[in-house]
């Protein structure tokens, strides 16, 4: 039976918490990757930091715990941790371009073979602005995508080469999505992992580059 909408972006979003771990400090991008802090494995302390000058993001909010002056980057209400501190969008950025993001999770239209991104303009559609996620793959130590593998037409959306204006080049260093977990490598595109539900030749007629495989073959996705 098919995933429905909310079933996949909840197997990427536990996927990806998976490779947290304590003490990281962790950027979540507008969308999808925010249902990762749904998913922090219990005793784990993560530090979420939020690009409007937040450090210590907590859960969402319960109806009667909604406060319209917390909010994050993507103008969602959400709560505060204690020791959450505050500061200017030019001190977030400067934690963003200084390296001291462990981990940011972004969504994307596409990615190419090489890791390069193309995450915040469609040609012909309304811009809303660019958003933080250029600064934030250039100075996150390590960038996941978090996306659904294939366009509503079942178009690729990891290709050869990105046709849509580029966020940057050759910075994703993992792509997740409802089927498979996937390595950009200076060889390739490494098929690390595949979900119990997808074949090989599913994932590799989904996507447009030669996806390569570990010795064995790929291990089935943990969740």
């Amino acid at each position: 039976m098919a995933l429905t909408e909310d079933e996949k972006r909840e197997r990427i979003a536990r996927r990806i918490a998976l490779e947290l771990r304590d003490g990281y400090y962790v950027n979540l991008g507008i969308g999808m990757p925010t249902l990762v802090a749904n998913y922090v494995p219990r005793g784990m302390e993560v530090i979420l930091q939020s690009e409007n000058g937040m450090l210590g993001v907590g859960p969402y909010p319960l109806e009667s715990e909604v406060d319209p002056d917390l909010i994050n980057a993507g103008k969602e209400t959400v709560t505060e941790l204690p020791g959450t501190s505050y500061f200017s969008s030019a001190d977030s950025f400067a934690m963003i371009r200084g390296g001291h993001v462990d981990l940011t999770v972004l969504g994307a239209l596409q990615v190419d073979e090489k890791g390069t991104l193309a995450n915040w303009a469609i040609p012909g559609k309304m811009l809303k602005g660019m958003g933080g996620a250029m600064d934030l793959v250039a100075g996150a130590k390590r960038v996941f995508i978090a996306m659904e593998h294939a366009t509503r037409e079942n178009k690729p959306k990891i290709l050869k080469k990105c046709t849509l204006p580029l966020t940057g080049v050759e910075v994703v260093d993992h792509i997740v999505t409802e089927l498979a977990l996937i390595d950009v490598t200076p060889q390739g595109l490494l098929l690390r992992e595949l979900a119990p539900d997808a074949t090989l030749e599913q994932v590799q007629s989904l996507t447009e580059p030669k996806l390569l495989l570990p010795p064995g073959g790929p291990k089935a996705m943990l969740a």
